[in-house]
């Protein structure tokens, strides 16, 4: 079974347009029916939850089922595990103000030089408190993290590894689940960026044995908000941020403080219904929604595969053209999230020419600041990314390649 793009396509409203978006890692084009739940929301619910009366039970319930379809989406054991907020952004930051509590001076904690800064910066902040960080730096040569640099770099005093799923730069996959088995035989927890990863792959948090695990829906092709997960036992045993009067047992609210955004809550609903729907089309008849999901995922894995290595085997025809990651494409190791230098030109003058022909791709550092300094790639005012995703077609990246063939 082969993914049907004409189906899939007619879900996105703003595809049926004159851009073709590329730009996908920034920010995913939105499902037509996440739309429709936050304009029923905002219509017909739009009152402050907890009270007695009707609508402002009925606008609880409908908050509290956004927690309850996360928790299936990414396999949680329980809801209470699911802390929803504004970004992945401000979600790691949270995190790293409670947990970082609990540590002391000496303690370490272990970062990587490829995360996005919203997975490195909140961590390294606490070295005001005495806590020591070590970089786990990538191979430049494979752009690969070894493990084994991660064995020589965890101690007895290692607290917490923070560590991306997939680069928002390279679009490798990272074999979470071995780190994390390192990780906990290390006696230390891991906290996963998973930005990048979600658009891509189903996310089992259970199977990867993650302790935390963030996202942001808006490039899920849902609303501009996002999620943490947490171990219970871990939200549990670390303070939160909210009122003084708000317990400490009380997760997830502890880290909600001003509590979630109602409507954009309810409308991450709408990616469930955009899943089923597909589902449907495709006459995938799976027990519960995580069931069609999986079905899905395995059908947008091999849609990307077959647009990334058109791609792919382009710029790598191309003389001069320098591909930061995986050269080649394959599923089990990388995303269609490519990007590449070329020699003698700034990123910057290539997408500028791009840009007339309204193809969305992007130059720059994507908040991987330190991967791009440390790779030498700041002089070239970072790299060309082209992020792709299902709902991209053959026909566009054809579109790109007439367009580079005159650029590069």
């Amino acid at each position: 079974m082969k993914l049907d793009s004409k189906n899939v396509r007619k879900n996105f409203p703003s595809l049926n347009n004159d851009w073709i978006f590329m730009d996908n890692a920034g920010g995913s084009q939105i499902a037509g029916p996440v739309v429709s739940r936050i304009s029923d929301y905002l219509l017909n619910s739009n009152v402050q939850l907890g009270a007695s009366y009707g609508i402002s039970q009925l606008a609880g319930q409908r908050v509290n089922e956004a927690a309850v379809m996360i928790k299936e989406f990414i396999n949680a054991r329980d809801q209470s595990e699911i802390i929803i907020g504004s970004s992945t952004t401000m979600l790691l930051r949270i995190l790293s103000i409670s947990l970082g509590g609990t540590f002391v001076k000496d303690d370490e904690i272990i970062v990587t030089n490829c995360d996005h800064e919203a997975n490195i910066g909140p961590w390294m902040d606490l070295r005001k408190r005495g806590v020591i960080i070590k970089i786990w730096k990538l191979n430049p040569n494979t752009f690969r993290l070894d493990i084994e640099d991660l064995k020589n770099l965890i101690t007895p005093r290692t607290k917490l590894v923070a560590v991306t799923h997939t680069s928002n730069i390279l679009g490798t996959l990272n074999p979470i689940k071995q780190i994390a088995e390192i990780v906990h035989k290390n006696g230390a927890l891991i906290c996963v960026d998973g930005v990048a990863h979600a658009p891509h792959r189903l996310i089992d948090v259970q199977d990867l044995d993650a302790d935390f695990y963030a996202f942001s829906f808006y490039k899920v092709f849902g609303p501009h908000i996002a999620m943490l997960y947490g171990k219970r036992d871990k939200l549990l045993s670390i303070p939160g941020v909210n009122h003084f009067f708000i317990t400490e047992e009380n997760i997830p609210y502890k880290f909600q403080p001003g509590s979630v955004n109602y409507e954009l809550s309810y409308g991450i609903l709408g990616i469930r219904d955009y899943f089923n729907s597909i589902a449907e089309d495709h006459n995938i008849i799976g027990d519960n929604f995580r069931q069609n999901a999986e079905f899905i995922y395995k059908l947008i894995a091999d849609h990307e595969e077959v647009l990334s290595s058109i791609l792919l085997n382009y710029l790598n025809s191309k003389s001069g053209v320098k591909i930061i990651g995986e050269k080649t494409f394959n599923k089990i190791e990388r995303v269609p999230t490519i990007s590449f230098i070329v020699e003698g030109k700034q990123s910057d003058l290539i997408t500028e020419k791009v840009d007339p022909h309204k193809i969305g791709i992007r130059y720059g550092d994507f908040y991987a600041r330190r991967l791009i300094d440390d790779l030498g790639l700041s002089h070239s005012n970072g790299v060309v990314r082209i992020s792709l995703v299902h709902y991209n077609t053959p026909e566009e990246i054809y579109k790109l390649i007439d367009v580079l063939d005159s650029v590069l």
